[in-house]
């Protein structure tokens, strides 16, 4: 749809005008966040902006070396001075569910690790509650696919492990975990999930990120942008 591309295009490419030589930087997933990843490295040929990125997943590190990105890992570095990624759905709160990449495990360290975490996405994303939409992914080890789904039923939720759409048995993560999506038919406190999930014997993460968002950029159709600001 034209007006979505324009939109992912208005949050993606204000999103890349933040970036500023000698950053460092957390790269995120999904198709938003690959618009500014091209718009990063256009900069670097034509501007000589110099940079270097953590990638939060295989794709992501992929679309780096392919445009001229460059790489380095936690490792290398003590903090990250600005990551940017999208999101499956933000609420007024500015909290998240991120994962229909099946990367949000990652995607949290290196949110974690950032001064300034830049979400970007269209209007369509951003809801009043979280889980109006969005399945929240459920990292799990596959041996513990089972209880952890018993578990999540219990909290309320419908569950189903994601399978591959181009191959035959369940999704894996670049960590060799299973997704299961853990359906809520709404969130009313997302930190309190957050927590209850997490400390589920198997789990290793979860999709919902609460509190780490600093801004988010909202495209909106016709290409205009909307910027909402962390207030805590």
């Amino acid at each position: 749809m034209p007006e979505l591309d324009a939109a992912k295009e208005a949050a993606a490419r204000a999103a890349a005008g933040l970036v500023e030589s000698g950053m460092r930087l957390g790269l995120g997933t999904g198709s938003t966040t690959a618009i500014a990843l091209r718009e990063i490295a256009r900069r670097i040929r034509e501007e000589g902006l110099d940079v270097v990125g953590v990638a939060t997943s295989a794709a992501a590190e992929h679309l780096a070396r392919q445009t001229g990105i460059p790489l380095c890992t936690l490792d290398d570095v003590d903090h990250l001075d600005l990551a940017l990624d999208g999101a499956d759905e933000v609420d007024p709160e500015l909290n998240l569910i991120k994962g229909r990449g099946a990367a949000h495990t990652r995607e949290k360290v290196i949110a974690r690790c950032a001064k300034r975490f830049v979400v970007l996405v269209d209007e369509s994303k951003f809801v009043e509650q979280l889980g109006t939409r969005a399945a929240v992914p459920v990292e799990v080890l596959p041996m513990a696919v089972r209880p952890v789904e018993r578990e999540l039923v219990r909290l309320g939720a419908t569950v189903e492990l994601r399978n591959g759409s181009r191959k035959d048995g369940p999704v894996v993560t670049d960590q060799g975990f299973w997704i299961l999506d853990a359906r809520f038919d709404h969130i009313e406190k997302p930190s309190e999930l957050d927590v209850l999930i997490k400390c589920i014997p198997g789990v290793l993460d979860h999709g919902i990120f609460v509190g780490m968002a600093t801004d988010v950029f909202v495209g909106e159709a016709g290409g205009t942008l909307r910027r909402i600001t962390a207030t805590r």
